[in-house]
């Protein structure tokens, strides 16, 4: 970036780049006021500045240190005192499954309808990124990553134990009965539903929001500046970070555990190695290795080709069971199954059975073991989907991530669990007995069932493989960038970070295997999930917040006419002559660098000189676009407490209109547009075709609308419980005479 104008020494050595769109601040001495939570979307945008003192990524000594010092003392005492661990974590699991059981159950409830309501407001429309941002990733690959990063390879565990279980042993009404069938599959279903990935949702789309569209790190506490304020880069983030790192190392240890538990049988079957506990250490490891070289190839090149390879072996293992099955049943109970889940869900959600004698036992066992499940993953998880999910609305982030992995998921587990459940219906006690008892030999002896028996498990293994190995290879990501600072959300941590993680996540999985399997897991799960239900509350009030931040900025515009730009204010008025060439006229790229050099250039210039001759501090940079090779320049005008007022033009790249099919012009099929934008995306408009008067027209009435945006703002915002109101500020300047001279 080359600057036209130079700023004073003592302004250049204070001034921070945010980025392409971002805006230009100052930093100040702090004050007491200023310690206080943003209570405005202004203070807002300050957070890029008070959120990263560089722009590399480093690690975070203090995060790193306690997390895994806390999870190898685990892992040691797991190992050492393997009987008195499990005793221990089964008697701390009955005591919250008995009395802090509810609070599991609210917390769901709570992020379902709170993501519900993000995705159907008025505010579901906003990117998470700038306006004018559009997805990384096809809506294929798009929807087979969010299903390889949230479906761990415990799906197809669960998918044969559970509706089992819940047939021989239901939470209320009688044993092996009519009512039991029916309900079976559903609440596998249940427990791999809208609840887990509503969750998933919330942290997401609440991180990939500030990291995107504000310039903030991509992490949970960057989501809570809007509560924390600048507390959040000290201890109090710390302590978030480190509840988010160590629950997201439990999770995904207890899917590598029940992956390494299942595979052991399909390996021993495959290949005649012995089962046990030997095998399943060496799987570890081999996986390990394996974590290791994917993690390193990074997310375009690793995770999205064993996500899309993983989606059509599922798929494809489906559809042999489908068809060597019995296929009207398991179609017909598919219906009824989803028909029966969408029927009782607002039931079954609030459920705690209360009235059961033994409530408190299943409850512990299943729903909120589950839940706790996704709680510890919903960090991890969410990190992740907003790593790909850039230039994606709330709204279609929110519906996508609640109903397309969901619909996989219920395909897999109603015909997984049908199948068993028919094998049980028909009197095989025996082999429900072996489901209940040894899941992972049940899931197998499933597939044993079926003709050709011999590819099914070949496939299904391989099929839990990539489950594992797509978890695994993002959770070592995840687990990195948590305990590191990384100001730009498109870097990710450490290389080294990435495997010293795997490694520990291994010796995790290990010990909780010597200490009694995967019960032992589900137990370490349900415990070491509980703060992440803190940090769910605290993400939803942070971002409500600042969704009343994007009202007002949205309400506050001034009124538009049927010629407003995107932003409020008025498109630049133009002759008749100049309207009426425009209508035909689709400029090459050179014209529009010859445009952007002899005009919008010169009229910038201008404006940001009388700025400055009037007291403002304003300055005008100019950035190469490797993109369009055309020169960018960006007007920022100071406005001290208040945002910034931002004034940039790009060259765009648009498709030539088509009439009957034909090109309207001859030659190229895309042609290039001048758009201004401002901090939050593209105002629309083309600026191709006018005088340099009209750009600094222009210019103006963008800066009269951003004057009244703020004093709207100014007026309409208001504290929250959370964050009391502060003393009041200066008043937003009010310069219509200012603006009156400069345009004259």
């Amino acid at each position: 970036m080359t600057a036209e104008h130079e700023a004073t020494p003592s302004t250049e050595e204070s001034r921070i780049d945010r980025g392409r769109f971002g805006a230009t601040e100052r930093r100040r001495p702090r004050t007491d006021d200023e310690r206080r939570a943003p209570i405005s979307s202004a203070e807002l945008s300050k957070g890029p500045t008070e959120l990263a003192e560089d722009r590399g990524p480093r690690v975070n000594w203090r995060v790193f240190i306690i997390s895994a010092a806390v999870i190898v003392a685990f892992s040691l005492w797991a190992m050492l005192a393997p009987t008195h661990a499990a005793n221990v974590m089964r008697e701390m699991v009955l005591g919250i499954a008995t009395n802090l059981g509810w609070v599991y159950v609210v917390t769901v409830v709570a992020v379902i309808l709170f993501v519900l309501w993000v995705a159907f407001s008025k505010e579901g429309q906003v990117r998470l990124g700038p306006d004018h941002s559009r997805p990384q990733y096809n809506l294929f690959t798009w929807v087979a990553m969010l299903f390889g990063a949230g479906v761990g390879i415990d799906l197809l565990f669960y998918s044969v134990t559970g509706p089992i279980a819940q047939y021989m042993m239901p939470p209320t009404g009688d044993p092996q009965s009519a009512q039991a069938a029916q309900d079976a599959v559903v609440w596998t279903m249940f427990h791999y539903g809208i609840s887990g990935w509503s969750m998933y949702s919330l942290l997401g789309m609440a991180m990939g929001y500030f990291a995107y569209r504000w310039g903030m790190p991509l992490s949970i506490r960057a989501a809570l500046y809007p509560l924390l304020g600048k507390r959040v880069r000290g201890a109090a983030g710390d302590a978030i970070d480190i509840f988010a790192l160590i629950g997201t190392v439990f999770g995904v240890a207890t899917s590598m555990g029940i992956g390494v538990v299942l595979l052991n049988v399909g390996f021993s079957w495959l290949f005649g190695l012995p089962e046990g506990l030997a095998l399943q250490i060496a799987l570890v490891l081999v996986a390990v290795v394996m974590t290791i070289a994917g993690c390193l190839s990074g997310v375009d090149k690793g995770i999205r080709i064993v996500s899309e390879l993983n989606l059509w072996i599922a798929g494809a293992m489906m559809l042999y069971i489908l068809v060597t099955g019995q296929t009207a049943f398991l179609l017909n109970a598919l219906v009824t199954n989803i028909g029966r889940f969408i029927g009782t869900l607002p039931a079954r959600t609030l459920e705690t059975f209360a009235y059961e004698a033994d409530g408190a036992s299943w409850m512990g066992g299943w729903t909120l073991f589950f839940w706790a499940f996704w709680l510890a993953w919903g960090p991890f998880v969410g990190l992740f989907l907003a790593r790909i999910s850039r230039g994606r609305t709330l709204r279609e982030f929110v519906i996508a991530a609640i109903t397309a992995p969901v619909l996989c998921d219920f395909v897999i587990v109603s015909i997984f669990g049908n199948s068993a459940l028919s094998v049980v219906m028909g009197g095989d006690t025996e082999f429900a007995q072996l489901a209940i008892d040894q899941p992972e030999q049940g899931w197998y002896a499933l597939l044993e069932m079926f003709p050709g028996a011999a590819f099914l498990i070949g496939l299904a293994t391989l099929s839990g493989l990539l489950f594992y190995l797509t978890s695994a290879n993002s959770g070592a990501m995840v687990m990195a960038n948590f305990s590191s600072t990384i100001p730009d959300p498109a870097q990710d941590g450490a290389k080294w970070l990435r495997i010293f993680w795997a490694v520990v996540t291994a010796l995790l999985t290990i010990a909780m295997l010597v200490a009694g399997g995967v019960t032992t897991m589900e137990y370490a799960t349900l415990i070491f999930a509980f703060p992440v239900t803190i940090i769910a509350y605290l993400v939803m009030a942070s971002f409500s917040k600042v969704l009343r931040m994007e009202r007002a900025e949205r309400e506050g515009q001034v009124v538009r006419r049927r010629s407003a730009a995107a932003h409020g204010g008025q498109v630049p008025e133009k002759t008749w002559k100049q309207r009426l060439a425009q209508l035909r006229s689709y400029p090459s790229k050179r014209a529009v660098a010859q445009f952007m050099e002899r005009v919008v250039h010169p009229a910038l210039t201008a404006v940001a000189a009388e700025f400055r001759e009037q007291g403002y501090e304003a300055t005008l940079t100019t950035t190469p676009n490797p993109e369009t090779d055309v020169d960018e320049h960006t007007l920022v005008v100071n406005m001290e407490e208040h945002r910034d007022f931002h004034y940039q033009t790009a060259a765009v790249q648009a498709p030539v209109p088509s009439i009957g099919g034909r090109p309207m012009s001859k030659g190229d099929d895309i042609y290039y547009k001048i758009e201004v934008f401002t901090q939050t995306g593209t105002e629309g408009y083309d600026l191709m075709g006018l005088t340099q008067q009209q750009v600094i027209n222009d210019v103006l009435d963008r800066y009269e609308a951003h004057l009244s945006f703020l004093r709207y703002s100014s007026e309409h915002d208001y504290a929250s419980v959370l964050t009391p109101a502060a003393p009041a500020g200066p008043p937003v300047p009010v310069v219509a005479d200012d603006v009156e001279r400069v345009e004259s």
